[in-house]
């Protein structure tokens, strides 16, 4: 008798986008419409940021990225079902190098664009430098 409690309290001792075997179409039902509502709360907030005068103007930029993530972590919870179980060890990989490589391209984007203008320098500026 103890043994078929265990297991019953198993089923619910997982994360939020984790399926389970035993879960009823309602409980999935469920779990896309909290999915689907802090999505929808994150967006609003995300305007909300951008238009009210109670964030600091150079910090609205820091709030977004915030919030950008927060959303990128509930998509991925809840509607790709990619969760740090032992079953999700590869999903979990493949995300994290996923982000590294979006990292150097972002990383690198940023450095070529700031060293864009010693390298393409107008020819009326090199000449005035050459003299």
């Amino acid at each position: 008798m103890t043994e078929s409690r265990d297991l019953d309290n198993v089923s619910d001792d997982t994360a939020p986008g984790e399926e389970s075997e035993r879960e009823s179409i309602a409980g999935g039902i469920r779990g896309y419409a909290i999915g689907l509502g802090l999505a929808a709360l994150l967006t609003v907030a995300s305007f909300w940021a951008v238009q009210t005068n109670l964030i600091y103007g150079p910090g609205i930029p820091v709030a977004l990225i915030a919030l950008a993530v927060a959303q990128m972590g509930v998509h991925l919870v809840f509607f790709l079902h990619i969760t740090t179980g032992p079953d999700n060890t590869n999903n979990t990989l493949a995300l994290a190098f996923g982000v590294l490589i979006v990292a150097l391209v972002l990383i690198g984007s940023i450095w070529i664009m700031a060293h864009l203008h010693h390298n393409l320098m107008p020819m009326g500026e090199m000449l005035m430098r050459q003299r």
